[in-house]
């Protein structure tokens, strides 16, 4: 090869069509729509769902699973009172106003005076604890 044999030919760039493939313009995409558009994207049917969830003033997303208050046997003698009733316990203010869960005595620590426990719910511990005092236990029936 000779230095005049040498031919330069000027490079051009080739004209970009529809990208990623060997099938021209459309390059498999078909023709027009949102399937055939640049960063099309399919709303997922998750989507939808929160869509149809009511957005209005008050709507609250509650927590439907319970409060649960505990008391142990020893915080009974603090109270000096020998009722003891979940109206009680509000005037005390250990409840809130909307309290809707469930009040449960536990066993944990020792009790001197004589109790009596209304509408509250008293483990296995607790009650031998409380009996041994003097005291009662009396559940109504809710339903």
């Amino acid at each position: 090869m000779l230095i005049n044999e040498i031919q330069i030919k000027k490079k051009t760039a080739k004209k970009r069509l529809g990208r990623g493939g060997k099938r021209g313009t459309y390059s498999g995409r078909g023709q027009k729509g949102q399937k055939a558009r640049a960063g099309h994207r399919i709303i997922p049917a998750e989507r939808e769902l929160i869509q149809r969830l009511p957005k209005f003033r008050g709507y609250k997303n509650r927590n439907t699973s319970r409060e649960l208050l505990v008391l142990n046997v020893g915080d009974l003698d603090k109270f000096k009172e020998t009722k003891i009733n979940p109206e009680f316990l509000k005037k005390k203010k250990f409840l809130n106003k909307g309290f809707r869960g469930e009040i449960k005595i536990l066993g944990k620590g020792e009790i001197k005076s004589k109790v009596e426990i209304r509408d509250i719910s008293v483990s296995k511990s607790a009650q031998i604890k409380i009996e041994k005092a003097g005291g009662k236990i009396m559940t109504s029936e809710k339903k």
